[in-house]
């Protein structure tokens, strides 16, 4: 997203959107400061799960699908796939409607938390990004998948 060449993996937006969603859900301080709080601009926790699987379905199957057109090798399908899995259990586990809290509080978050992290880091570095920069507002996402 910063400077990544927005057009050098053939699905680009689909990954500018997990990429959006991994950051969010991989960043406490984030969570404390806007899910928490109740703060507008970034969706909740429901909207980052399902922007992390909505277009990909990697609710459905393996990220491996997906190496070459969203997914640059080995390493990240299986970051992603570590994450999605952890992040979508507690979801199910919750519910889709559950207060912020409820999944911040869930005993498995933090596993989640940090497979979330490695997923994020791995895939802002190799797109050129500082994996801690602020993540993106959903008006900024739009931009950019318009624009580009």
């Amino acid at each position: 997203m910063g400077d990544m060449p927005l057009n050098d993996m053939p699905w680009w937006r689909w990954r500018s959107t997990v990429r959006s969603a991994l950051h969010m859900l991989s960043d406490p301080a984030f969570q404390q400061e806007y899910w928490l709080a109740g703060r507008e601009g970034y969706g909740d926790v429901t909207d980052a799960v399902y922007r992390l699987v909505e277009d990909t379905w990697l609710d459905n199957w393996p990220a491996e699908r997906y190496l070459g057109s969203v997914f640059r090798d080995g390493e990240e399908t299986t970051l992603v796939d570590a994450a999605v899995l952890r992040v979508l259990r507690i979801l199910h586990e919750v519910g889709p409607d559950a207060p912020a809290a409820t999944y911040l509080q869930h005993p498995g978050w933090p596993e989640a938390l940090a497979a979330c992290r490695a997923a994020h880091v791995r895939l802002a570095l190799a797109d050129g990004d500082d994996p801690d920069r602020p993540p993106r507002t959903l008006g900024e996402l739009r931009t950019l998948l318009r624009t580009a």
